[in-house]
């Protein structure tokens, strides 16, 4: 449908808008006769954003999950798309990428990572999928200039259990075996030995160390069995809050 307008600005009836049109939007809002707050955004600004956006629509996943109602989900990957092609657009402004470029970097990775698909190599399962994954993802690392220690470079900004397990997976493949799946259960049982025989208070280094062993245990468990901790408690959050709180 033709995209009407009025006095020059976009007129919001009737209007059916094309991913092109979002972008020269973004554009716009971002120009010099555009949205202040919008035009104040940097990279770094926009962190909490994403963040934030991402958590919304892992929840609109969970809301179709449950019910069925999927008009969540497609609004908050919407707000995703919006933060990418803001990061885009300042990017372009600061002439370093574009767009585009980010579309094109991502396709390319998605036929590379996958000659099964789109070569002629044969897998079996997506157990080999994933192991032909990461030889890519290795090769591709190869000749460049990379500053960061393979373990360091697994984003800080991970929630806590994310970030132990995939750690702990890396640390596994990279440098030597992790613990097994028998002597990470032993280490829990006997960690929950040790916070029997303590007393609880406030701050407690001896309790605070405990507990620490204990969640790097189940991380290592959760790296073992393929598990998400994160949404697994995430998910186990909700149990709890609808138990204490239940819909009508």
């Amino acid at each position: 449908m033709e995209q009407n307008t009025k006095n020059g600005k976009l007129s919001q009836q009737g209007t059916k808008y094309t991913y092109e049109k979002f972008l020269d939007i973004i554009e716009t809002l971002r120009s010099e006769n555009g949205c202040p707050w919008d035009r104040e955004q940097t990279h770094m600004s926009l962190r909490p954003c994403m963040m934030e956006e991402a958590a919304e629509v892992m929840a609109g996943i969970r809301t179709y999950d449950t019910t069925g109602n999927y008009e969540n989900l497609r609004e908050e990957l919407g707000d995703v798309l919006l933060q990418v092609v803001m990061h885009a657009q300042i990017a372009k402004e600061e002439g370093i990428f574009t767009m585009e470029d980010v579309v094109n970097e991502v396709a390319e990775k998605m036929v590379r990572r996958h000659p099964h698909v789109f070569g002629d190599v044969n897998v079996n399962g997506s157990g080999q999928v994933l192991e032909n994954w990461e030889e890519i993802k290795k090769k591709e690392k190869q000749g460049k200039n990379l500053e960061i220690s393979p373990l360091r470079e697994i984003p800080s900004e991970l929630p806590s259990l994310a970030k132990a397990t995939k750690i702990l997976k890396k640390a596994d493949k990279l440098y030597e075996p992790g613990k097994s799946y028998e002597a990470s259960v032993e280490e829990l049982r006997l960690a929950v030995d040790k916070l029997s025989a303590l007393t609880p208070a406030d701050y407690d280094p001896r309790i605070t160390e405990t507990v620490g062993d204990m969640l790097m245990a189940l991380s290592n468990i959760s790296r073992i069995c393929r598990l998400s901790p994160e949404q697994i408690l995430t998910d186990r959050t909700e149990d709890v809050i609808n138990r204490y709180e239940k819909r009508a």
